[in-house]
């Protein structure tokens, strides 16, 4: 499985804003595409003041196959709108995972 992130500070004056959008209208718009099995939003806890708020927004995939086609068909026109919507009020950088383990469990006590 591939955890496609995208790591996202967005400028406090729209946080509120930009949130409800990703939840309502884009996050949906990339999961319609049908490449993603699921997603998440977390917020940054240790925040440095910087006038913004980060989030990472979290995607999974089957493959690393699936992620190329959907960075080829369907992310250019997805990241247009959230440029044209934000532009200047954010900066993004994006990371591919490969999910090696997942929901491993603390060992029990003797």
């Amino acid at each position: 499985m591939i955890l496609y992130n995208e790591t996202v500070n967005i400028d406090n004056n729209v946080a509120g804003e930009w949130l409800q959008w990703m939840k309502e209208v884009h996050i949906p718009a990339v999961m319609g595409t049908g490449f993603f099995l699921n997603n998440q939003i977390a917020r940054l806890i240790n925040e440095v003041e910087n006038g913004g708020t980060t989030y990472a927004v979290q995607y999974y995939c089957r493959s690393l196959v699936d992620l190329e086609e959907y960075q080829r068909e369907h992310a250019p026109e997805l990241e247009q709108r959230h440029l044209k919507r934000y532009e200047g009020k954010f900066v993004i950088f994006s990371s591919m995972l490969e999910v090696v383990a997942s929901d491993v469990e603390r060992p029990s006590k003797p």
